[in-house]
């Protein structure tokens, strides 16, 4: 044995034990699971795109699985389960109601680290130990822009401009905080909500509330979420009315950035879905790497009107056009 490695060059050898190194010791790629509401829209594909891109660059093994909906909270809870079976490393939480793991989110994913993403995840004290993360914005602030926008446009004084606010599910989702913040920004201005609407983000409930508000002869704008707005593009256009009411949405889509590219669409802010995304993943990969990072991430609202569409902007918001759900990244181990 002597003899082969006195014969065998120093730089050989390095090369030989540095492969044998790598082999045996490489530690195997972590396993992240991520739960969304759901993949009705959008918004939540682009958190996806966000996510799978960077879990590729990082070369984590991700699964994602989605709810179906907010009201399925019974779901959600069968899926984390499921995640801790499939052995994840760390769970990206998108809650289908902020409340809902408040006391017992253990209870679902033993010891297993939890990032939430997107939608606020309030626990106590003792549930909070299992939180390593969170990034997303305060929706509060979705809805003070889309508000102010108006509130700017019509001050007190220049004359009632009556709305209908289509903002979603009534008790689920970031609706609560949208509707607080729209209606601090258009305190003191002459925009008046006529209509107050609530439905689930489906395309059909929505275009219903739609026709529903357009039989208002009165109607100067339609505020709502995306499925609204883009339920509203099309009824409008339909009707011949594109040029008597104005659309204003509380967050972006794939549909609303048309809107805003053909003028139809007047506002909306942006909280950077695919970025959400890519901080989510980032935040877990930190972690497993045991380097510093910041434990609350929230990219920056940004207002979009049609004259002032930043691509840079667009790419950290939305996924491409062709881009479709992706439920596993598998590294090769």
């Amino acid at each position: 044995m002597q003899l082969i490695l006195n014969l065998i060059s120093p730089t050989l050898l390095l090369l030989i034990l540095s492969l044998v190194s790598s082999t045996t010791f490489a530690e195997p790629h972590k396993k992240v699971c991520a739960l969304y509401p759901h993949l009705k829209d959008s918004y939540w594909l682009s958190v996806n795109y966000g996510m799978v891109e960077e879990a590729r660059k990082q070369k984590l093994n991700l699964r994602v699985l989605e709810s179906g909906g907010y009201p399925n909270h019974e779901r959600q809870k069968e899926q984390l389960s499921l995640c801790v079976r499939w052995g994840a490393d760390a769970i990206i939480l998108g809650t289908v109601a902020p409340d809902l793991y408040t006391t017992d989110l253990s209870t679902y994913v033993a010891s297993t680290p939890v990032f939430a993403t997107v939608n606020q995840l309030i626990l106590n004290q003792q549930q909070s130990a299992r939180l390593q993360g969170q990034v997303g914005v305060d929706w509060y602030w979705m809805g003070y822009y889309a508000g102010k926008y108006l509130a700017d446009k019509h001050p007190q004084g220049s004359g009632k401009t009556k709305i209908a606010l289509l903002l979603g599910p009534k008790t689920s989702g970031g609706t609560k905080p949208v509707s607080q913040g729209f209606y601090r920004a258009i305190q003191g201005s002459d925009i008046d909500v006529v209509e107050n609407l609530w439905a689930d983000n489906d395309k059909e409930l929505q275009r219903n509330l739609v026709q529903q508000a357009l039989e208002r002869a009165d109607l100067r704008y339609i505020v709502g979420s995306a499925v609204a707005i883009e339920a509203a593009i099309s009824e409008l256009r339909t009707s011949g009315m594109t040029n008597h009411i104005g659309l204003v949405a509380t967050y972006l889509s794939h549909g609303v950035y048309r809107g805003l590219l053909r003028g139809r669409v007047e506002f909306a802010p942006t909280d950077k879905m695919v970025e959400q995304g890519r901080l989510s993943i980032q935040q877990a990969a930190a972690f497993f790497n045991q380097q510093p990072y910041e434990k609350k991430a929230a990219p920056i609202i940004e207002s979009l009107t049609p004259m002032s569409l930043n691509p840079q902007i667009i790419a950290d918001s939305l996924s491409p056009s062709e881009y479709r759900p992706t439920f596993s990244v598998k590294e090769i181990e």
